[in-house]
């Protein structure tokens, strides 16, 4: 056997006998690295329901301009929940009102088991959205989304037997975007809560509910980031999840088959998922859900006062160590704020002793404090910081503050100081007025003012950590200005307050 034909002999029964290992091996890793998720599914599957809600409409009302092909209950709710406006829709068919959609709920209200509740047939109804939920307790208590059940005349949950009822609205909080609602049942499946204090980074979730009203479908994927601040009034659980319109109100769960967090929103350009979805956290939920079940209603604490976030930029002129805290923009006459001697301008640190890191984080703390509690602000004020007690009252309906009325002055020339504005002192008569002890008026602005947003009219209370009383004096001020240092100053425009970082300009 020559040399060539030998190696050719080796090589081919290396070959052969690394073959039957190839795809063990690559069968095997796979297995080994990724969940299995349907234990998960068998275990939690049952407890997720379906819910479509619909409003009752004239016999005259016509079909509005919806596209061939769009279903009027799948599509509702993308429409008013991405888009801020209803759906045109058109009356079910008299004599057939409530008939669910194909694949929807199962047959309607026609099958099922016991204590089932079917739609009027001589109501007319029509299909107004669609939703998800899950069952809380065995005795017919659901959680859902407020925006899923908002306007509803009739509300039909469906379980995965295909049983659907008439529910009850128990209440809803648009503030969490929590609804309770109740069927009439008993020995129902139910999920378990879990803590979303625990949630972690990077774990695996996989969402349940009915996207475009295909019931019972499952999604997974892992954690993307927690205490996501989105503007509302809870931090959210944020995945990479896929969620879409229908999988509102589903719940949101873990490799141990427990609920940390409520499917509510997407963040999307194009209405539909892209990669980013939100859940509410299940604790603050459930806070709500136990109000809603046992008053019908939520009660919030209040101190009264309208808060801005600190930046890095305002942190540094103030002498902060780091951007933290909340920045009262203005704070209402009378309100408990007020009484404590809380100030516009102001740092709120901690509230009853825990640290106010964002400003986001106050509006919880104070709201998830019971009405009458006594408590202590700690705020940052001229570099120093202040303990202020302040007793919590109960929040009521938001206030629309009226701007003040304030007769232009003619502009000065144009402003020459470091900082490019012009002032004048404020009558004694407009100062009480405007409920101020101190401060000038921007009569005109250029350079470094343009540039941060000042305008003509706009107060200037404070520079740095000093009082401003007169024009003489803030033009004093501001002649000793370091030109490599930012500095900070106290605006006010209207009703609201709030620190404006400026950059001196170097004087020649």
């Amino acid at each position: 056997m020559t040399t060539f034909s030998v190696r050719k002999f080796l090589a081919a029964v290396l070959v052969a006998a690394c073959l039957p290992l190839v795809p063990h091996m690559a069968s095997a890793a796979p297995a080994a690295n990724l969940p299995d998720f349907t234990d998960l599914v068998d275990k939690v599957g049952p407890a997720v329901v379906n819910i479509r809600t619909t409003t009752r409409v004239s016999s005259g009302s016509s079909r509005g301009g919806l596209p061939p092909g769009m279903d009027d209950g799948d599509m509702s709710e993308f429409f008013r929940r991405f888009f801020g406006i209803p759906l045109p829709q058109s009356p079910q068919s008299p004599g057939s009102p409530g008939t669910p959609r194909g694949g929807d709920n199962g047959g309607g209200g026609g099958g099922g088991g016991g204590g089932q509740d079917t739609p009027d047939s001589n109501d007319p109804e029509q299909n107004s959205g669609v939703g998800s939920g899950f069952i809380l307790s065995a005795d017919g208590y659901v959680m859902t989304n407020a925006h899923v059940v908002d306007d509803a005349d009739t509300i039909y949950v469906t379980l995965t037997d295909k049983r659907e009822f008439k529910a009850k609205l128990i209440g809803v909080d648009d503030r969490t975007d929590v609804a309770v609602v109740k069927i009439n049942a008993s020995n129902l499946p139910t999920i378990t809560i879990g803590d979303s204090n625990k949630v972690r980074v990077g774990e695996w979730v996989v969402a349940i509910g009915s996207p475009f009203g295909l019931e019972n479908t499952v999604t997974a994927g892992i954690v993307s980031a927690k205490g996501r601040d989105t503007g509302d009034y809870l931090p959210f659980i944020q995945t990479d999840v896929a969620v879409n319109p229908g999988n509102s109100g589903g719940p949101l769960i873990n490799m141990q088959g427990e609920v940390i967090g409520i499917n509510s929103q997407i963040y999307s350009r194009t209405g539909g998922f892209m990669g980013i979805s939100f859940a509410i956290p299940i604790d603050e939920a459930m806070r709500v859900a136990d109000q809603l079940k046992s008053s019908g209603k939520v009660v919030r604490g209040r101190i009264a006062v309208a808060i801005g976030e600190v930046t890095k930029d305002v942190a540094d002129s103030l002498g902060l160590p780091k951007a933290q805290g909340a920045l009262v923009s203005s704070v209402e006459p009378g309100g408990p704020a007020d009484k404590a001697g809380v100030q516009p301008g102001d740092i709120i640190l901690k509230f009853n002793g825990h640290s106010v890191d964002t400003a986001t984080d106050l509006p919880r703390m104070v709201g998830d404090t019971k009405p009458g509690t006594k408590t202590t602000l700690t705020v940052w004020r001229k570099g120093q910081t202040h303990e202020l007690p302040v007793t919590i009252v109960e929040m009521q309906a938001d206030k629309v503050a009226k701007a003040d009325q304030k007769k232009p002055q003619a502009p000065k020339q144009r402003a020459t100081n470091a900082l490019g504005i012009a002032v004048s002192d404020i009558p004694a008569d407009q100062q009480k007025a405007l409920k101020i002890h101190n401060g000038v008026q921007i009569d005109a602005v250029d350079g470094p003012a343009v540039r941060v947003g000042l305008q003509k009219g706009d107060i200037i209370l404070r520079v740095g950590d000093t009082d401003v009383t007169s024009a003489k004096q803030f033009d004093e001020l501001t002649s000793h200005l370091d030109p490599q240092k930012m500095v900070a100053l106290l605006v006010r425009r209207g009703e609201n307050t709030q620190f404006v970082p400026i950059r001196p300009r170097a004087q020649k």
